[in-house]
């Protein structure tokens, strides 16, 4: 462990989707036990993901940026950041991109001690770990080993009475999860669970069981082949902002989802989390195991999985490793976990 002292404020450059962004926390726990509760800590981050840190009083101050491939001269955001860094210097920069774009940001932010890209590197076989502990590796040398080991990503959402009153949410309830954020990114969504498949498991649902349907804006034609609904379940897609998410995924009994953001979220709010798995590798993008949470991984463990990150997935024209998990697969599962 490199020993700092005096260390008073950090900047944490993370400018990934939902998921990269959940994963990341846990640098925000592992700061707070190294460094004290007052340690101010500022986050560079999208637009969509910079609300995660509304209510996260770890977090002093979120800049957005935007247009992450415009150099800093031509680049607004970037110059605002490098600007105020030269009024108000920081102790430490940690970079958790490897993107090049991002460098000659690191490079004119103004701090004393600089880690990741391009100064430092992670462990060399940390990419064959799981991202969260991929993502350790960066600030692991300025960390004790107790923090660097007991230090996991954790979200705050709003106020669960505020959120509850405002949808009318039952006292228990669980959240199904049934389309993700890659609908649009291939010819076909490698992540997806077939629709037919999800309105058939909230059929077999016991209607004692209240369930709330989350979904991003833009979805709703999705969300119709799912109709008609029992009167146990309530359809909160495309209503909710991120930190009403958090709360409800935070309240809830337990969640079924796909391989996706809300899975992450579930995960860094300790709430139990079945998730359908097919051609990602759990052990490295996956909800992240915790002494805090249950993660439950459904998944038919097919010859030709993982594939996502490999040449051969875009021959793919049939998702078998999807289609192969049942509805009795995932009931099944529920009541082993339950």
């Amino acid at each position: 462990m490199q020993k700092l002292e005096n260390v008073k404020s950090v900047i944490v450059l993370r400018s990934g989707a939902l998921g990269d962004t959940v994963y990341a926390t846990v640098i925000l726990d592992a700061l707070t036990q190294q460094f004290g509760h007052n340690i101010q800590i500022d986050w560079i981050g999208i637009p969509a993901c910079i609300s995660l840190f509304k209510h996260d009083k770890r977090v002093n101050q979120v800049f957005t940026l935007k247009h992450r491939k415009l150099p800093a001269l031509i680049n607004t955001e970037k110059r605002q950041i490098i600007s105020y860094s030269k009024k108000h210097p920081y102790d430490i920069l940690i970079n958790l991109e490897q993107g090049k774009q991002f460098n000659d940001l690191a490079k004119a932010i103004k701090a004393d001690l600089k880690i990741g890209s391009p100064f430092t590197l992670p462990d060399p076989d940390a990419d064959k770990t799981h991202m969260v502990d991929f993502l350790r590796s960066f600030y692991k040398h300025i960390m004790s080993e107790e923090i660097h080991q007991n230090s996991f990503p954790q979200l705050f959402g709003e106020d669960f009475t505020r959120v509850q009153a405002k949808f009318s949410i039952p006292k228990n309830y669980i959240v199904i999860n049934p389309s993700n954020s890659h609908t649009k990114r291939h010819k076909i969504n490698y992540r997806a669970w077939p629709v037919e498949n999800w309105k058939q498991l909230l059929q077999e649902i016991p209607k004692n069981e209240n369930i709330i349907l989350i979904g991003n804006r833009g979805e709703e034609s999705y969300f119709k082949a799912l109709q008609p609904y029992s009167h146990n379940v309530i359809d909160l897609s495309g209503k909710t902002n991120l930190t009403e998410l958090v709360s409800i995924i935070n309240q809830a009994k337990f969640m079924i989802t796909t391989d996706t953001g809300p899975a992450h979220i579930a995960s860094a709010t300790s709430t139990s989390v079945y998730c359908l798995i097919g051609p990602t590798n759990p052990n490295l993008t996956g909800p992240y195991k915790t002494p805090k949470n249950e993660v439950h991984i459904i998944s038919k463990n097919l010859d030709c999985a993982p594939c996502y990150y490999l040449p051969h997935r875009d021959d793919c024209t049939d998702n078998i490793c999807m289609k192969g998990i049942t509805v009795d697969d995932v009931i099944q599962t529920i009541y082993k976990g339950l």
